[in-house]
């Protein structure tokens, strides 16, 4: 790699890098608009993509409801569909499946995991993906595949939030409630609201005064912009466009809004490390060596090399496995110590960051624009980025790139104000992304959810998770939530195939309790406590160098002290994968439903 262990002088690097993150710590970074409330951005959350269509409300009582119509809620929903369950509705919020590809259509698009282990049951559906990273269009669909092979749609409820629910201790059901006036009852309530499902838009004084349009990325108005995801933006031809945010989101948006606005600027508050992605199309010949279980056999594959597990081939070979991997898991000698360990983990990552730079110097011609490029904090400081043509982008004469590291001024009714000065825009686009993957379940979930004794999840959680496996909770019967982050569970850089197994755990975990006749399960006192207890036990606080990474959603904004240990992972760091895996499949297998009180009653709709 360029500037390798020659150039590396450790209280050099770290003294840029402290600067860097200085620059960044000031006063209502983290400050956002709650768009539940916000009277003028509230409009942000419609759905531009579906009409909304009036229906009268719904009474009904079913075997499951699924909040969430995305990734985990659709697996959710084949799995109990596979363990005999026929009485499903899905709740969600957009106008049909799909989940975070619903709503993200904006143009260019696109996963940051290889199409193969990103896309659900693709030997099941019988599909090989087009592209090595598949476009959101292409994932869509899948999706939306997934939920016609399930029937899963037909008695779905979209466009349509919960507004409540509630444990019914007479009739052993949920009472579910929306904003539509429907009242649901079921047996078993399924919680997959996603991990990034809540928009997050940056409290900035004047916004509200902006003249021109303006939205955020996950709702993309194709009525301004005119186009489509594939299509040149030609109502943008005339008109100057400015981009807020340069994530995941802000990097692909950057090179079709180039190619068609008249001007592009794009105001960066901390720059992305851009890894090379190698898209292309899928081999011809690629479906044609495979036997079954190849999908999963590739995503343990890919996960065991995240986990820093010796592996005789790499099946993915891109930038996670090559970088991320590697800064996560350093190799370490027999006899290091704890110091000489850390000292080489950080020689490492500098090393990685340096050819990040080094791709910067290589790809942006403008030497200024170049070093404002150039990401100086440890590559363990926030999710990488990867993208073919971002960097290439601004090179076109037609795109400014602003750096304002502490944040915009304001916004007035022209467009945004840095350091004094006043960019005019006709347009304002928001990609600044979602709130955090760590975000409480009981916010992501947009509702009270009340237990046995009028308790609530948000109190029940106010003070950090209280789980069995992440996935329920005492005092909440019946009641099933899909792994993720923040919850007592593991963390995986592929989500899907963390759904995957919690949809296999809920679909088994119903069936069989079905099958027992059993109508009521609670988590026990002593499970929930002896989970917690393993869950603080295993975690690792790393503030100390946390602390030193320039503010973003990995570092709880620059605050990795305030992280609670209760909403740790099974297993140091990002979690134990194969041994959480290991121990719900056997769970499953046992069929003793160990850590749950059980009740059979006669409790016939």
């Amino acid at each position: 790699m360029p500037g390798g262990a020659a150039s590396y002088d450790p209280e050099a690097v770290r003294a840029r890098y402290l600067a860097e993150r200085d620059r960044r710590l000031v006063p209502g970074r983290a400050d956002i608009r709650d768009l539940r409330t916000d009277e003028h951005f509230a409009r942000y959350r419609d759905d531009p993509f579906t009409p909304f269509v009036d229906r009268d409300p719904v009474a009904d009582n079913v075997d499951v409801v699924i909040v969430g119509g995305g990734i985990a809620g659709l697996l959710a929903g084949a799995q109990l569909r596979k363990a005999g369950v026929e009485r499903i509705r899905i709740v969600d919020q957009a106008g049909g499946v799909g989940g975070t590809w619903y709503w993200n259509r904006y143009p260019g698009v696109m996963c940051d995991v290889e199409s193969t282990i990103y896309l659900p049951m693709l030997e099941e559906l019988g599909t090989i993906p087009t592209r090595r990273y598949a476009f959101g269009g292409e994932i869509l669909a899948h999706l939306e595949a997934v939920a016609d092979r399930f029937d899963l749609g037909t008695d779905a409820l979209f466009h349509t939030g919960v507004t409540g629910a509630r444990w019914q201790e007479d009739t052993a059901r949920w009472r579910v409630r929306t904003d539509r006036g429907d009242e649901l009852t079921c047996r078993w309530y399924v919680l997959a609201v996603g991990i990034l499902n809540l928009l997050k838009l940056p409290a900035i004084a004047g916004m509200e005064d902006f003249a021109g349009p303006s939205f955020h990325t996950a709702r993309w108005d194709y009525g301004t912009t005119g186009g489509g995801p594939d299509e040149p933006l030609t109502g943008l031809a005339d008109k100057v466009v400015g981009l807020i945010g340069t994530g995941a989101t802000g990097i692909q948006c950057v090179p079709p809004l180039a190619a068609s606005a008249k001007h592009l600027y794009v105001f960066q508050r901390t720059p992305s490390a851009i890894g090379e992605r190698g898209n292309r199309p899928t081999d011809p010949g690629f479906a044609a060596g495979l036997e079954p279980g190849w999908q999963r056999a590739r995503m343990d594959n890919f996960q065991a090399i995240m986990m820093g597990r010796p592996t005789e081939v790499d099946l993915i070979d891109d930038g996670w496995t090559h970088h991320y991997a590697a800064v996560q898991h350093p190799p370490r000698d027999e006899g290091m110590t704890t110091a000489e360990y850390l000292r080489r983990a950080e020689k490492l990552d500098y090393a990685v960051m340096e050819a990040h730079r080094h791709r910067v110097e290589e790809l942006v011609s403008d030497r200024a624009t170049a070093e404002i490029l150039k990401p100086y904090y440890r590559y363990i400081c926030k999710r990488p980025c990867f993208h073919d043509e971002y960097l290439q982008a601004l090179n076109n004469p037609n795109v400014t790139l602003v750096d304002c590291p502490a944040g915009m001024e304001r916004i007035t009714g022209q467009g945004p104000v840095v350091d004094g000065k006043q960019f005019e825009v006709d347009c304002l686009i928001y990609g600044t992304g979602f709130q955090a993957e760590l975000t409480p379940l009981f916010r992501r979930s947009g509702h009270d959810i009340v237990g046995r004794g009028g308790v609530t999840l948000a109190g029940k959680w106010a003070d950090g998770a209280s789980s069995l496996y992440g996935m329920m909770s005492r005092g909440f019967p019946n009641l099933f939530v899909m792994p993720a982050p923040g919850q007592q569970a593991v963390v995986t850089v592929n989500y899907t195939q963390l759904a995957v197994l919690g949809a296999e755990f809920v679909g088994g975990a119903i069936g069989q309790l079905e099958a027992r006749g059993v109508e009521v399960f609670d988590v026990s006192a002593e499970a929930e406590e002896a989970w917690t207890e393993r869950i603080v036990g295993s975690y690792v606080d790393s503030s100390a160098v946390m602390s030193a990474c320039t503010p973003s959603r990995i570092n709880n904004e620059g605050h990795p002290e305030a992280m609670n240990p209760r909403n740790g992972n099974y297993g140091r760091g990002l979690g134990d994968w194969f041994g959480y895996r290991e121990l719900l499949e056997g769970w499953l297998r046992d069929g003793r439903f160990e850590g749950l009180e059980l009740e059979v009653r006669s409790t016939a709709p």
